[in-house]
């Protein structure tokens, strides 16, 4: 496959999976499912295979569900008699490290690094704000530093609702712009929501002290345009940012194989 080939993409998460197509290096198609609607995952992903140019495409998948990642990729193989390229096995993802030795690292945050390191050219935090909320580090050199791993926003409050008998099962939105939470599920709303801001705030001045200088700030998942549409900190919000992570892997692991 040539660096420019179209290919499929699959980022299969805790609670969400995304499906994209690639032509030339950018997003053609896109679409998002509840991890656990595996049938639904695997027709649509046949059906945007079907609709790519060229002869027989690559898919590529990227999973930190097994379950979920174990069961898509199954299907597909049997559907498309093709291996299905995993992202860190047979695409290594396209970022340096400087991790404890024998870490291992979601793939997803290394994804979510090396897209934020090739936008921005520059020392910078990636915040993912999905069913965990993590808040890494890449240096100026496009290192991966790791950073934090926290319950995100629905975690939280599921957390509360569980492990009292008094909590109510709060659905996560936006509090109402209020000082204080006049209601019980408006305390724990502002609790939670305000919770994220602060640990990122504090996190990104932990890493700028550390490091010497400000970075940029970047925000990608499923909660980061609630928690941050309105934060002054995060500079950008890159929904899909995992997704560009995989077209940066598979071209970087091309362009090598191609100078071979």
């Amino acid at each position: 496959m040539s660096t420019d080939h179209p290919f499929l993409a699959i980022t299969v998460g805790n609670t969400r999976t995304s499906i994209a197509t690639f032509k030339e290096n950018a997003i053609d198609e896109l679409s998002s499912f509840k991890s656990s609607a595996t049938s639904d995952i695997v027709e649509q992903a046949l059906v945007y295979w079907n609709e790519l140019d060229g002869e027989s495409p690559q898919i590529v998948m990227a999973s930190s569900n097994e379950t979920a990642g174990y069961a898509i990729k199954g299907m597909l193989a049997d559907q498309t008699s093709k291996q299905i390229w995993n992202v860190g096995e047979d695409v290594p993802v396209a970022i340096g490290r400087h991790l404890d030795p024998e870490t291992i690292t979601g793939v997803d945050r290394l994804l979510n690094a090396a897209a934020a390191w090739e936008l921005s050219n520059q020392a910078c935090i990636v915040v993912d704000a999905g069913t965990c909320v993590t808040v890494d580090f890449v240096d100026g050199d496009g290192t991966f530093h790791g950073g934090a791993i926290a319950p995100g926003a629905r975690m939280q409050l599921q957390a509360m609702h569980n492990g009292t008998t008094a909590l109510p099962d709060v659905d996560f939105e936006r509090p109402l712009r209020e000082a204080f939470g006049k209601n019980t599920a408006q305390a724990m709303l502002q609790g939670v929501f305000h919770g994220i801001q602060g640990m990122v705030r504090q996190l990104s001045e932990q890493y700028a002290s550390r490091y010497g200088a400000y970075p940029s700030i970047l925000a990608t998942g499923g909660d980061a345009k609630v928690l941050f549409e309105e934060d002054d900190i995060i500079e950008q919000i890159i929904p899909d940012l995992q997704l560009q992570g995989i077209a940066i892997s598979v071209k970087h692991a091309m362009t090598i194989e191609e100078d071979v």
